[in-house]
């Protein structure tokens, strides 16, 4: 039998690299001692030493390095190369080093893999002495060269250098205005790559798909949408209209500047079996950005049909449902990312926490996080913000200070310190609330915003403290936002103070004179209060300037069903056994002592029929379903648009004791855990 040439026996060890098969490689090692004699030539033994260490075997790379003699500029090249390529980057530089002490001088295919592997390091000192080094031997005016060079200053942060090194480089390629433009736009100088694109289109420059997708990167970080869609414009005069990662490219950008349609749109116009799983997982990134947390729960189903879901996919949907309340689909997506193995990748794990937070599963949450291998900021803050959600301020600033005081050494950000301050507020702690706020800028270096000013107003005016917070308020060095005269208003409200309720409702007319929220607060107020022809002019108000009340809706999730209610609803299948389920629980409830709040009804109408007219809210009619349609033992939710009212509030109390029951409310502010006639806020509400 001839023995294959080495020509063929180069190009099967390529093809062992391109399939990424080891077994395909090792058989074409043994062909090779097979037939032919050793010492083998240095084309052999380079291809063999770039397929091991591509492949990532570098013990058998190194060990066939030790026996090639000569060992030329190739063969080092081979192996640094292969390093770089599987981020073994400190092995690539003692293979460098040592490559240096048998005076074998790097080519132009050296440079860019240490380059590269200095950059990665973030190590400008050494990618200084390499760019010298280059410099001395001519080497640095090869285009490849000095983009690598250049890519390693912009990674290190040398702003200066790596513009010096683009201006001072003879011939630029695409590959060059490239970097250029990513690491402008990875380093927050968006503009600075709107620039470049604009030379690089006058110098004559065609851009090809990495052009495109970081431009539109630029485009999004902006929200610039006309520009954007101006690119989008070009893009389709282009060879690249159905380019697919232009595409995903283009639903990434318009998903992130709010433009959902379009976003669609583009997605629709991937067809012909074209679309990837990046395809899917931007769709479905768009959807849950513009909270369209349904439609993206049904994207993720069809996708399921097309594609394997990965992390980002099963976290996506996962964010989705738990703004949803989605607890059961939750569930079985959570069951889906075990099924897939990663559900040990941190930010799967971290949607998990947020889900299980946001649905009132404390217990689960908690599991989930102290079982993840690997945890960082984002799932701190995911379990901080669920004990803050059930107002359990010990719980939360517990997991605060051993975040920050123990081992893991975690420094705690802008949304952190908002959901322990909320944790306060939900408890009514107020002296540890007030000395967290205090504290933020000389312990944790952190500017209070709005949000952290809103949470102690709110945390001021729930424990009775109105004029305190009014006169905190006063004080702000920022100007109060919504949220902030929110807070006060919802105090007011509380504690009957409709003189300041007065002034921070006028407030928020100014400032989102549309919301109707605002309007109807100050109008229950009023009620409350007994002042209710002045409720009713606020009312009266709220129609001839054509504001609308925003409708109260409950709903219910039983197997794979949600059941929505409005108040005084009786359009349900089972609206027979709803209203038998009631009238008991109203019978029982009144021999316990239940005394209906019927402060907000409507002022003309009789004592009974406010009675009445209280008993019909929504959330009432989905408990008394979910009596009818779980079973014992089974926790009842309920989740609400709105504020769940202080009669119900109360009712459920009472059924909670009643029925023997666990039932959990999460309406639009927190949730409401009731259980033997105790609710978590302890009425802090």
């Amino acid at each position: 039998m001839n023995a294959p040439s080495p020509n063929l026996l180069g190009s099967l060890l390529e093809s062992a690299v391109s399939t990424h098969s080891s077994l395909l490689g090792r058989a074409v090692h043994a062909l090779i001692l097979r037939t032919h004699d050793t010492p083998l030539s240095s084309f052999l033994c380079n291809h063999l030493v770039n397929m091991y260490s591509k492949l990532d075997r570098l013990n058998s790379a190194e060990l066939l390095l030790s026996l090639t003699n000569p060992r030329t500029v190739v063969t080092w090249t081979s192996l640094i190369s292969g390093c770089v390529h599987n981020r073994r980057f400190t092995s690539a530089f003692l293979h460098f080093s040592n490559m240096r002490r048998e005076s074998v001088l790097p080519n132009d295919f050296t440079f860019p893999c240490v380059f590269k592997a200095s950059g990665s390091l973030h190590m400008p000192f050494t990618g200084k002495q390499l760019h010298a080094l280059a410099l001395k031997g001519g080497n640095i005016l090869d285009v490849f060269v000095g983009c690598s060079a250049f890519d390693m200053y912009s990674k290190t942060g040398l702003r200066v250098e790596a513009r010096n090194m683009f201006e001072e480089m003879p011939h630029r390629n695409l590959a060059t205005w490239n970097a250029y433009i990513s690491n402008a736009v990875q380093d927050g100088r968006c503009l600075d790559a709107v620039a470049a694109f604009k030379k690089f289109l006058c110098e004559g420059g065609e851009p090809n798909a990495i052009t495109f997708c970081v431009f539109l990167n630029a485009c999004a970080d902006m929200v610039s949408l006309e520009l954007g869609i101006q690119v989008h414009g070009f893009i389709v005069r282009s060879r690249y209209r159905e380019d697919v990662s232009v595409s995903n490219g283009l639903i990434d950008f318009y998903g992130k500047c709010g433009d959902i349609v379009s976003s669609e749109m583009v997605f629709s116009t991937i067809g012909g079996g074209r679309r990837n799983v990046v395809s899917w997982c931007s769709m479905l990134a768009a959807l849950v950005q513009n909270h369209e947390e349904e439609r993206a729960c049904t994207v993720f189903l069809k996708a399921r049909k097309e594609v394997e879901p990965t992390d980002f996919m099963i976290s996506s949907v996962l964010s989705a449902c738990a703004e949803l309340g989605g607890l059961e689909l939750g569930r079985s997506v959570h069951a889906l990312a075990v099924k897939a193995c990663v559900e040990e990748n941190i930010y799967v794990g971290s949607a998990l926490v947020d889900l299980y937070g946001k649905c009132g599963s404390i217990e689960k949450a908690e599991q989930v996080f102290r079982e993840m291998p690997e945890k960082n900021l984002v799932t701190w803050n995911a379990m901080i913000g669920g004990y803050a959600h059930l107002g359990d301020v010990d719980m939360a600033l517990s997991l605060f200070e051993e975040m920050t005081l123990s081992s893991f050494g975690i420094t705690p950000n802008y949304v952190t310190l908002v959901s322990v301050l909320s944790a306060c507020s939900r408890a009514g702690a107020v002296e540890r609330g007030l000395h967290i706020f205090e504290s933020m800028r000389g312990r944790y270096g952190i500017e209070p915003g709005a949000e952290h000013y809103a949470c102690i107003v709110d945390l001021l005016g729930r424990s009775g403290l109105v004029d305190r917070a009014y006169e905190f308020i006063k004080r702000m060095p920022i100007l109060p936002t919504i949220s902030v005269w929110g807070a006060l208003l919802g105090s007011c409200k509380m504690h009957g103070k409709t003189k300041l309720g007065k002034i921070a409702a006028e407030k928020l007319f100014q400032l989102d004179p549309d919301d109707s929220g605002n309007h109807v607060v100050f109008s229950n107020m009023l009620a409350s209060a007994g002042r209710w022809e002045e409720a009713t002019i606020v009312r009266k108000e709220m129609r001839d300037v054509g504001i609308k009340k925003n409708v109260g809706y409950s709903w219910v999730a039983v197997k794979n069903r949600v059941h929505v209610f409005q108040a005084k609803d009786s359009s349900h299948e089972n609206n027979s056994e709803i209203q038998a389920m009631l009238a008991k629980l109203r019978g029982e409830m009144k021999k316990a002592g239940y005394v209906p709040d019927t402060n907000l009804s409507l002022f003309d109408l009789e004592e009974e029929e406010k009675a009445s007219e209280v008993w019909y809210h929504s959330e009432k009619i989905a408990l008394a379903f979910g009596l009818i349609a779980l079973p014992h033992g089974v926790p009842i939710r309920i989740t609400k648009n709105l504020r769940i009212c202080a009669d119900c509030h109360s009712a459920i109390k009472f059924i909670s004791k009643i029925v023997g029951r666990e039932i959990i409310v999460r309406d639009n502010n927190r949730f409401h855990h009731f259980k033997n006639g105790w609710c978590s806020c302890k009425d802090y509400w």
